[in-house]
């Protein structure tokens, strides 16, 4: 009875063990983008709840009265892609960003010359409308012939709605740009302090 209570539990053991290798075998996973046939991504959901790391600035009125940016840029990092640049320092494939595009609150108070603005907080630049999506994935078998194997992607720039789906820009439109003066594959993390807090590196 001994011998065959000790097989069993062995047993039992042993399927414990399998099970379990195969759960930590699936883990951690990458939430990733959702494309068509067609490579076209779909808009990313609920990308306002993902991580929020920050929101430059380059207004026109400080760069010459045409900023190729001149937006408040909401950036945002898909959760799971954040845990793995937290515990790694790494971008993983798979990985998302979403950028969203928020004009400069103006009012009686804006300054022509400065474009800011007075309000209960005092004088400066403050978010108005959403006015643009854009989405930039790393997938280094999809896009194994971009640099870096990250794509970016534009859901319009005419506010909301935006387009439900979106082709890759053009190499030469963006990663030359990203490789050139981005920190850290392809990604402008000296722009961020949450995502330097977060490197354990």
């Amino acid at each position: 009875m001994i011998i065959k209570t000790s097989t069993h539990v062995l047993a039992g053991l042993a399927l414990t063990a399998l099970t379990v290798g195969a759960v930590v075998a699936q883990s951690p996973s990458i939430n990733t983008a959702t494309f068509q046939a067609d490579g076209a991504v779909h808009v990313p959901q609920d990308y306002r709840t993902w991580v929020f790391v920050g929101a430059p600035l380059t207004p026109n009125t400080l760069n010459g009265g045409s900023a190729p940016f001149p937006e408040f840029h909401n950036v945002y990092v898909e959760p799971s892609a954040f845990e793995h640049w937290s515990a790694t320092g790494t971008w993983a494939d798979g990985t998302q960003i979403a950028k969203e595009l928020v004009t400069i609150r103006t009012n009686d108070t804006t300054d022509p010359a400065t474009g800011a603005s007075s309000e209960v907080s005092g004088v400066g630049y403050f978010q108005g409308d959403f006015v643009g999506l854009e989405l930039t994935v790393k997938d280094t078998v999809r896009y194994a012939e971009e640099p870096g194997g990250w794509a970016y992607f534009s859901f319009g720039h005419d506010g909301e709605p935006y387009a439900t789906i979106a082709q890759a820009f053009p190499t030469d439109s963006c990663n030359a740009c990203h490789e050139a003066n981005a920190d850290t594959d392809f990604v402008f993390t000296q722009f961020y302090p949450v995502l330097s807090a977060a490197n354990p590196n």
